[in-house]
């Protein structure tokens, strides 16, 4: 897949304070193409099983991505030991909203705004595009004085998702007879659920799929998921049944699957697999965001 007519861009690189809790500042890393634009904007959620990582993890591919001619905000938020779920949601959402104020200064699309992450990232920036009026994840006040923004976002990319926290809890424990874990996996995973969702309830509750199914109405954003055909911490069919549902609501999701094993599909944007995720994916934001 190639990409006709490619500008390639140098790209400022800087950290923002987009929120702060007490005395303690949430940060974004801003990768921003150098140019006129406007530039389509995109906000870039880290993995880490909700509670590891923060906005340096994805650094090489977005600056790939901002060479391409992408905004990208990578953000921080709150993670446990800090607070629990829905804490990131309501920092996100947040963000979302810092994102949509800030195009003009940024020589950005304004009015539009996009969400991608991988793994726990990718979850969380489907489930915001699905319910971007949840009171919950729009708790925070936007008290910067700029005109009202909502934090509804025009497409998502998932890499690598884990798309079903309980769907994936259960699998960690071996509580499934559809797929089984590798050996190690309840002692590596299993404490992160417990300590950002607390509960199973909260996680069946924030799986999109299973909202879907119940009936939730939920907005629908154009999506675009990219995985390996094996990934042993996001167990398939749990992908899998979140597009047959999505597609079955009416929403539209493009779906490339590589051969292999393994999550680290962007770690190094020189291989071909990368080259072609990071194609796809500039491609998909300029289709829907300009």
């Amino acid at each position: 897949m190639v990409i006709s007519n490619q500008t390639t861009y140098e790209v400022d690189i800087e950290d923002v304070e987009y929120l702060h809790h007490g005395d303690t500042p949430l940060l974004a890393r801003l990768f921003r193409p150098k140019g006129s634009g406007p530039f389509p904007i995109m906000i870039e959620l880290h993995g880490g099983a909700w509670v590891r990582g923060d906005r340096l993890n994805g650094n090489a591919a977005n600056e790939a991505l901002a060479r391409n001619g992408v905004i990208v905000a990578a953000l921080d938020f709150r993670v446990p030991p800090v607070a629990s779920y829905p804490a990131s949601f309501a920092d996100i959402h947040y963000g979302i909203r810092w994102c949509k104020s800030q195009a003009a200064p940024w020589n950005g699309i304004p009015g539009k705004v996009g969400a991608m992450g991988t793994s726990s990232g990718a979850h969380q920036a489907m489930l915001l595009g699905m319910r971007p009026n949840d009171p919950r994840y729009a708790a925070l006040p936007y008290s910067n004085g700029a005109s009202a923004v909502d934090g509804a976002l025009d497409c998502v990319i998932m890499v690598s998702p884990v798309i079903d926290p309980l769907g994936r809890y259960q699998y960690a424990k071996g509580l499934r007879d559809d797929v089984m874990p590798p050996a190690g996996m309840a002692e590596r995973v299993t404490p992160n659920h417990d300590e950002y969702w607390v509960t199973e309830e909260a996680m069946a509750e924030a799986a999109p799929a299973r909202a879907l199914a119940a009936g939730e109405q939920m907005e629908l954003p154009p999506t675009l998921c990219v995985a390996r055909s094996y990934e042993e911490a996001h167990p398939r069919p749990d992908l899998d049944e979140f597009i047959a549902q999505y597609r079955k609501a009416g929403g539209n999701i493009d779906v490339k699957i590589f051969d292999g094993e393994g999550e680290r599909i962007l770690t190094d944007p020189s291989t071909p697999v990368a080259q072609e995720a990071l194609e796809r994916m500039t491609a998909f934001i300029r289709q829907h965001l300009g």
